[in-house]
């Protein structure tokens, strides 16, 4: 992404290396047989309404005084729409949109290889930005508040600072662990939204919207099961969406029904609820295994062969607002509304199991 930087190299050698990297340029990965599903607009963003609304006051506002908008935080669950808004803000503002992830930028010469490219305006979406590394961290603080950028050239002695300035822009950064964004980074960002899982009814409406942009007719009724059995997430509701267009197609009918998506979801052990095979094993483990709790994240994702992160970040999250599963001090319990979403006994009586709320 960014050419070697020797850091003994004069100031004109090293200008001109920064001048010449190559910017990095947003891009939709949302896409469908060259049929891009993700909004193009604010007016056809589906869902999380408090942030729409005071997001297009934000770029109205910052649009009539010919100003960059502030520096915007995005906080909430994988595949809510962080990226999508982001490239929609840059859109509305008539800016360039540059995007890249906090693991991406290793060294403070590839950050300094995107932010010397930009232009006035530009909107610059770092995703996972509490990945970012301490180092760049640093100069990202000056960027941000004072539009420049510092760099040290040379050892010893002989070292000496280089402040180059950056035009105007807008860091947008996305986060699903907003506890483990540094305090001062967090506090240069001016506009701080939180994002919250889509409710079946607004899943059901991004669903008819793509099944539209794809040219799939889908029942009413066929896209509410859907949205249904969705998690709270569009990007699942639109891989949902596919795989039912699939199963459609081999039984030879040109409409999803309701049919159609229930045999499909139950070809892929997705239930009523939404959850997929590996959630209902993370229940039954806690169950089976320990009890029904309490058992610590480490130990459960041993038990059931998946990274302690993906535990925490993807299938917890949704267990927990489906009321499935509770974090307590002491572990993960399961609730009694688990027990009955399996079909299984509670071998340990409701009274101990209500106390724990």
């Amino acid at each position: 992404m960014s050419a070697n930087i020797n850091m003994d190299m004069n100031d004109d050698e090293f200008l001109h290396i920064v001048r010449s990297e190559r910017s990095i340029e947003g891009f939709d990965d949302d896409v469908d047989k060259g049929v891009n599903l993700r909004p193009q607009r604010l007016s056809d963003f589906i869902g999380q309404e408090k942030v729409r609304e005071n997001l297009d006051v934000f770029i109205k506002a910052a649009k009539e005084r010919n100003e960059p908008l502030d520096h915007l935080f995005l906080i909430g669950p994988p595949g809510l729409g962080k990226t999508t808004l982001a490239q929609i803000s840059a859109r509305e503002l008539g800016a360039d949109f540059k995007i890249t992830s906090a693991p991406a930028l290793e060294k403070p010469k590839d950050l300094v290889g995107i932010l010397s490219t930009i232009t006035e305006g530009t909107v610059f979406f770092i995703d996972e930005i509490h990945r970012l590394k301490h180092t760049i961290e640093e100069m990202l603080y000056i960027a941000m508040e004072d539009y420049e950028l510092d760099w040290i050239i040379g050892q010893g002695a002989s070292a000496r600072t280089v402040r180059i300035p950056i035009p105007r822009f807008t860091l947008v950064g996305a986060t699903t662990k907003a506890g483990s964004v540094a305090s001062p980074l967090r506090s240069r960002f001016g506009i701080i939204q939180r994002f919250e899982y889509y409710s079946k009814e607004e899943l059901a409406r991004v669903i008819k919207r793509s099944a539209g942009l794809l040219d799939i007719k889908v029942e009413e009724e066929a896209a509410f099961l859907m949205g249904q059995c969705s998690r709270g997430t569009p990007r699942v509701a639109n891989r949902v969406l596919r795989r039912m267009r699939d199963y459609a197609a081999v039984m030879h009918t040109d409409t999803i029904t309701v049919g159609v998506v229930k045999a499909g979801l139950n070809r892929l052990e997705i239930d009523a609820l939404g959850l997929e095979h590996i959630d209902r094993e993370i229940l039954s483990t806690i169950i089976n295994n320990f009890a029904g709790g309490p058992v610590g994240a480490e130990t459960l994702a041993i038990s059931i062969g998946e990274s302690q992160d993906t535990l925490e970040d993807y299938y917890e999250p949704y267990l927990i607002q489906c009321g499935l599963l509770q974090r307590t001090p002491r572990g993960r319990i399961v609730t009694e509304k688990a027990y009955e979403h399996l079909g299984l006994a509670n071998k340990k009586g409701t009274t101990e199991q209500n106390s724990l709320f």
